[in-house]
């Protein structure tokens, strides 16, 4: 029988993980699946007694589900502690182990810049624009800023975090070398045309990074790269987040340049 992995979450919509995780299962013959378990939050204390039962091997984990099912690990490593969620479970020594492969994918395409930037500003102040902090201070970048509409949701996560907190309406005015969109705006949907950024406010020479892949070229990357920035589309933070996953479940390595191919094709789809 096939060893059980998968991903827990509500609604899941459609997630590329599964295609992500079973190609790379077949391309390197483990025999294993992925499988989509959507699951309410009510059902979850059923389902990690079901992890350990059968038992399930592995698990990407993801709204609204991260901090929940922290409760229910043996370990859960200091990134996801800094974090305070959990995207990853898997096994270790016979312990349900806890990690944030966010954090690893976010950082992944900025390790292979050139140089990396003395300022970086994030914009959100969800679960994601925490492990887009966590990245940055993990890169040693100088200093990290953080803007959100709602200034109490920047201060919560300052509190957490050595990062200083830039009012909405003058993100534009700190000139940062890294910017990080975690916000929804670009997403696929109604925010699609929507950017957190004006165009012509691009300080020169910046990085524009936006989590968003859907679409893969955002508006706000869009404007970024015509005015001569460095663009980093969100698909890279997804690919390399499961490269990590499929690390910490086999102790193997995905072709990235393969899946990286997997996931373009299955988006222009």
């Amino acid at each position: 029988m096939p060893d059980k992995y998968g991903i827990i979450g509500h609604p899941l919509g459609h997630t590329m993980s599964p295609t992500l995780h079973n190609w790379g299962f077949n391309a390197l013959s483990i025999d294993a699946e992925y499988a989509p378990y959507p699951l309410e939050p009510n059902a979850l204390p059923a389902f990690m007694d079901r992890v350990r039962s059968e038992p399930i091997l592995g698990l990407s984990v993801t709204i609204p589900h991260k901090r929940a099912v922290m409760e229910y690990l043996d370990r859960i490593s200091d990134r996801a502690r800094r974090v305070g969620a959990v995207n990853t479970l898997y096994w270790e020594g016979g312990e349900l182990c806890g990690e944030n492969t966010d954090v690893i994918g976010l950082t992944a395409p900025l390790r292979k810049l050139p140089s990396l930037p003395e300022t970086g500003l994030v914009l959100g102040a969800g679960g994601a624009a925490r492990a887009a902090a966590a990245g940055l201070l993990e890169l040693s970048i100088p200093e990290v800023l953080v803007a959100n509409r709602t200034r109490s949701k920047a201060d919560d996560l300052a509190r957490d975090f050595p990062v200083r907190v830039v009012n909405w309406e003058e993100r534009m005015d700190v000139a940062p070398g890294l910017i990080c969109n975690t916000t929804p705006l670009g997403m696929a949907g109604p925010t699609q045309e929507l950017s957190p950024w004006d165009a012509d406010r691009f300080p020169e020479g910046c990085v524009a990074y936006d989590i968003v892949y859907n679409p893969l070229e955002t508006r706000f990357l869009r404007e970024a790269e015509s005015t001569g920035c460095t663009v980093i589309s969100g698909l890279e933070m997804f690919l390399h987040q499961g490269l990590a996953q499929f690390r910490l479940w086999t102790g193997r390595e995905m072709d990235e340049h393969g899946a990286r191919r997997l996931l373009l094709d299955a988006l222009g789809s």
